[in-house]
């Protein structure tokens, strides 16, 4: 299981929102700053979000991306305003390993899928889940879609990687929603899953790792890195472990 710091990208800053909330703001640090600390911590991967994008419909901060990824080896995983063909290509062209759908995979999972067949296993869909349903442009819209229903739309359509994240506890730091990941991994055995949201300890990872899920790829942190709750080779190790 792979330890994914978070980059959220707001106005030029590296932001983490509480529940995806655009109004809870918090502000940390440049975001190649960012990338560059978690790097020398041990970062096996990035998980970089424009949310500016995410809300404009279209990626605002890809020359952040262009920094990030010019700055650090390690591979970048973005999401936030990916929402056709041409923006995806962009993303991947400005540094990108790997593209996050959102809205688009909930809207028009057929235009994932076409994605999907251009770019394999560089395509990574998000499952945002709100009240048990999808959540949508930037997480302030709720569909009537289930997390489940969605990933086996998407999967029947060559997406075989989703970040699952319940938007209740992100940003909280009050512990993962055990209930709703375990479920949606027993519905959906034959993807990947990155869990994120509501990580604040060395012991909340040790209770992902336990559930011995062998679907769960990954855990995206972000609030408690940046406040120093453990370092990102502490996480991984406990993921490891």
């Amino acid at each position: 299981m792979i330890l994914y710091p978070a980059i959220d990208i707001r106005d030029g800053r590296a932001v983490r929102l509480t529940q995806g909330d655009y109004d809870r703001e918090t502000a940390y640090a440049d975001p190649v700053e960012a990338a560059l600390r978690w790097q020398q911590e041990g970062a096996r991967w990035l998980h970089v979000v424009d949310l500016d994008g995410a809300r404009a419909g279209e990626p605002v901060n890809l020359d952040h991306i262009r920094l990030i990824a010019a700055a650090v080896s390690v591979p970048i995983q973005l999401g936030g305003g990916l929402r056709d063909s041409k923006k995806v290509e962009e993303a991947i062209a400005a540094g990108a390993e790997r593209v996050v759908l959102g809205t688009a995979a909930v809207r028009d999972p057929g235009l994932a899928g076409a994605i999907a067949a251009a770019h394999g296993e560089r395509v990574v869909a998000s499952v945002d889940a709100r009240d048990g349903r999808v959540a949508a442009e930037g997480w302030t819209e709720r569909s009537e879609v289930g997390p489940a229903e969605l990933v086996a739309e998407l999967q029947g359509r060559g997406v075989e990687r989703f970040v699952y994240t319940p938007v209740e506890v992100d940003g909280l730091m009050s512990g993962p929603g055990i209930e709703g990941l375990r479920e949606l991994a027993a519905e959906a055995p034959g993807v990947e899953l990155i869990y994120s949201g509501g990580i604040g300890s060395l012991d909340h990872l040790a209770e992902l790792a336990a559930l011995g899920l062998d679907n769960l790829g990954g855990v995206i942190v972000g609030r408690a890195l940046y406040e120093g709750r453990f370092t990102v080779a502490e996480g991984q190790a406990v993921l490891d472990a």
